[in-house]
């Protein structure tokens, strides 16, 4: 039997350091795009995983992918080919447009695929001119460590941290005049960003601006760099989020969360020409790319492929869509906007979305909330109708509960 929610709370405040503010909730148990708890109570989880898990829990073919794999090998270093590598490499590179005969590199994380973009732009920035720094979008998220850290423009993440390091710049979303003269600077060497800021609270770019972002990167000698960790694999109803944008491919382009389907992988993929300046003893990994990881992603793809998710992301984007406009014309002294591409949604609040959050809670849905106000919905690719309708059902339920 798992221990109660209750010990496992006295356990972690016994010998766990206190980084993430833990709902006191055990989760011991998940199927599809519900959980339960450590005392037997379900939840709809409509952000499964942070959009790790973008097929919903334990989906079917990454679970028999992993046990067939972990009979066969866990672990093998990447001083030998791996044949799970190079399948998967080719499964996901047919699915770019617009980036020639690319190039892949897999890692462990979102986090780590972000230092390998940063790490690749500077080996090719020295190639071409000596360039170095980056420009990168304020309210931006590209992880945790120092560079990955260091190019989110978020400086509430930075604080405590410095000093940061050198050579990085940001400008606004969206703002085309604000990106020409950031990349004045002749030693930029890449223009990195989010196509949807997701942990920034689900604000797309338009298409108007990567178009100019990519013409200003041509006219200046500048990389491309899509940040594609969170709305990426299929998310906002195309398998990469600046196709459903119609944007510019990128000249860098990287991935991590849903490509696992709950196991941990990152990607990296470049163009060739660029691709090329990553040569044996520049960069490397211990864990990426491993067995076990490259059969998890191929088990994504193929269910993706099979089960025709893109279009049914499509549909279930409209429907949840339509849904949150609704409650922002039934509660609009609460709700300030609804945001949303895919199955990327925000609820923006005009007051403080945590106690919202733990009453969605207390009623059996799990959702978060980020940036003070912003209720995020990232549900499973796969969620049906009716659990969506659940959701909505419970969100205006607590919505209702405030104005009484």
């Amino acid at each position: 039997m798992p221990l109660s929610s209750k010990e496992t709370l006295d356990l972690f405040g016994k010998y766990m350091i206190g980084n993430y503010g833990r709902a006191p909730l055990s989760i011991v148990r998940g199927q599809g795009s519900y959980v339960w708890d450590a005392e037997g109570k379900k939840y709809l989880d409509l952000l499964p995983g942070l959009g790790v898990d973008g097929l919903g829990h334990c989906p079917p073919r990454v679970v028999e992918a992993l046990r067939k794999q972990a009979g066969e090998m866990l672990h093998i270093h990447n001083n030998y080919l791996i044949e799970g590598q190079a399948r998967l490499a080719q499964a996901l590179l047919k699915h770019l447009t617009g980036m020639g005969e690319a190039k892949a590199f897999f890692c462990n994380s979102g986090t780590e695929a972000s230092e390998a973009a940063i790490k690749l732009a500077r080996l090719w920035g020295k190639k071409n001119g000596g360039k170095w720094k980056i420009v990168s979008l304020e309210n931006g998220f590209h992880g945790r460590t120092y560079g990955a850290l260091t190019a989110t423009g978020q400086p509430k993440l930075q604080a405590g941290t410095e000093p940061l390091l050198p050579g990085f710049a940001y400008v606004p979303i969206n703002d085309a005049k604000a990106l020409e003269k950031a990349l004045e600077d002749k030693e930029v060497c890449g223009f990195m960003a989010e196509p949807v800021q997701g942990e920034g609270g689900i604000f797309p770019c338009t298409k108007e601006y990567l178009d100019a972002a990519s013409a200003l990167c041509k006219k200046r000698n500048v990389l491309l760099m899509y940040d594609e960790v969170q709305a990426g694999m299929g998310r906002t109803g195309d398998m990469f989020a600046y196709q459903t944008l119609g944007a510019p491919a990128p000249d860098i382009l990287w991935l991590a969360k849903a490509l696992g389907g709950g196991f941990p992988i990152g990607a990296l993929l470049a163009r060739p020409e660029v691709a090329e300046h990553l040569v044996p003893g520049t960069h490397g990994t211990t864990f990426g790319g491993n067995p076990l990881a490259c059969a998890a992603g191929l088990a994504v793809i193929e269910t993706i492929e099979q089960e025709k998710l893109l279009q049914h992301v499509r549909i279930m984007g409209e429907h949840l869509g339509k849904g949150l406009l609704g409650l922002r014309e039934k509660f609009p002294k609460l709700v300030k906007e609804v945001r949303r591409i895919g199955l990327m949604a925000a609820l923006d609040l005009t007051v403080p979305g945590k106690p919202y959050l733990e009453r969605c809670r207390a009623e059996g849905l799990l959702i978060n909330c980020t940036h003070d106000t912003v209720l995020r919905f990232l549900p499973a690719m796969n969620v049906k109708r009716e659990e969506l309708d659940e959701g909505l059902r419970i969100v205006e339920k607590v919505l209702g509960a405030e104005m009484k």
